[in-house]
């Protein structure tokens, strides 16, 4: 007994200081390999509807004039009634939660409740044609997760939050670079040594899930576009200032109608919340019909065309994927941003190519998607290492660069607030006081 006793007091501490930590670990590993599997389940979700979607539209175009606003009435009242929290993209949601002191409130926003209503209403509203992403939808998802796995150990949710959420990033679209980057730069906006290694760790294990389901991809695919020294430079400030000048708008519209228009209009969409969404997704199905149907979904196939000089898009694709892709993020339901922004970024991109005929359309496709994203998100880092990462376009790293730059310079003229930061102040003033520790 005597020895049993002795044999306690010494691994009392031992399993405590060895044991629990190594528990610790596996469970954050195995909550980056389930970020890495929901992200891949997310894209087969989003791909599939996209499909569907089309199969209908090949029946009548004209469908979507139905369709379309009733998805997005259904959308928006799931994300209200039965799944509050998921509408949106879900990125100002997973700022907000780190920046929350309180556990209750912090869970309301990452809970795996959450998370499923995400997925299903993100789902739904490609099913009905939505111009939306789920690359924000799985950066909450992923910080869902992360937080449900590490819920033993509250002390580290706010690193668990940001590491899921860059996870997220980095599985959806094979760019563990950026992933890391988004990290950084959106969700904290500091570099924090206290969760680096748990961020990489997550980032890992989401990817290696995502490899091994999907296998190694360039998720526009490799290209070999060069931007040669002398007149094809111009398209960098070019680029730069109008992708800077439509993200800041598009940037400052959301912001407003997430924060409520004034007067009657505010009040009025405020009473009438699904019928407005009804009316934003009659919005997109006009939009749909004027393009040919090429601005509905992600606008993955009409970016990657563009990229490759592959099939046709629409003369006015980036215009009016704009303007649809702006409806759906004012209406309210569940989706992301990142992929219809490359796209309208795509979309702005080629219509430059008369005016600047010495750049070839690779290039200026290339540029436009990072000057487009860095005017929207104002993160200048994570839109050209996207970019660059997810078309392994090493020859084209230093105008992204410049082009992400100015646009982010020019952006802040039209909307000086950053978009996810500013609707996460939102959510934190009505959930309660943030946390006012440093890390």
């Amino acid at each position: 007994m005597r020895v049993d006793r002795s044999w306690r007091r010494v691994a009392g501490p031992w399993r405590e200081t060895v044991l629990a930590p190594g528990r610790r670990r596996a469970l954050f590993i195995l909550g980056g390999l389930a970020v890495g599997g929901a992200a891949v389940l997310m894209a087969k979700l989003a791909d599939a509807a996209q499909a569907a979607f089309r199969d209908i539209l090949a029946v009548s175009p004209l469908i979507a004039l139905g369709l379309t606003p009733l998805g997005f009435g259904l959308a928006a009242l799931l994300a209200r009634t039965v799944f509050p929290n998921s509408e949106g993209s879900g990125i100002p949601q997973v700022i907000a939660a780190r920046d929350l002191a309180d556990p209750a409130a912090r869970h309301a926003l990452v809970s795996l409740r959450v998370a499923l209503g995400k997925v299903i209403a993100m789902t739904l509203g490609l099913l009905c044609g939505a111009s939306t992403g789920r690359e924000g939808p799985t950066v909450q998802v992923g910080a869902a997760l992360m937080a449900a796995a590490g819920r033993a150990t509250p002390e580290h949710q706010r690193g668990l939050l940001l590491a899921g959420g860059a996870a997220g990033v980095a599985a959806a679209f094979n760019t563990p670079l950026a992933g890391i980057v988004f990290g950084i730069e959106e969700l904290s906006r500091s570099y924090e040594a206290k969760t680096s290694g748990l961020v990489i760790g997550t980032v890992i294990a989401a990817g290696l899930t995502s490899l091994a389901l999907l296998g190694n991809y360039a998720y526009f695919g490799t290209t070999p576009a060069t931007l040669p020294l002398g007149a094809a430079w111009l398209a960098v400030p070019v680029c730069g200032v109008l992708g800077g000048l439509s993200g800041g708008l598009f940037s400052r519209i959301v912001i407003a109608f997430g924060r409520g228009l004034p007067g009657r209009a505010g009040a009025l969409i405020r009473r009438r919340p699904v019928a407005f969404a009804m009316l934003c997704g009659l919005g997109v199905a006009l939009c749909g019909l004027a393009s040919g149907g090429h601005v509905y979904g992600t606008g993955y196939d009409e970016a990657r065309a563009l990229l490759h000089g592959e099939g046709d898009t629409h003369a006015l694709f980036g215009p009016l994927k704009f303007v649809a892709t702006t409806l759906s993020s004012i209406s309210g339901i569940p989706g992301g941003l990142f992929a219809p922004s490359l796209a309208v970024g795509a979309g702005l991109g080629s219509q430059l190519s008369p005016l600047l005929p010495a750049a070839p359309i690779g290039a200026l496709v290339l540029i436009g998607m990072a000057a487009y994203l860095a005017g929207v998100l104002q993160a200048p880092i994570t839109s050209f290492v996207i970019v660059s990462e997810m078309t392994e376009a090493h020859a084209l790293v230093i105008p992204l660069m410049l082009a992400a730059l100015v646009a982010d310079a020019t952006s802040k003229l039209i909307c000086p607030e950053g978009l996810y930061h500013a609707l996460a102040e939102g959510i934190v003033a009505r959930l309660g006081p943030p946390d006012r520790r440093e890390t």
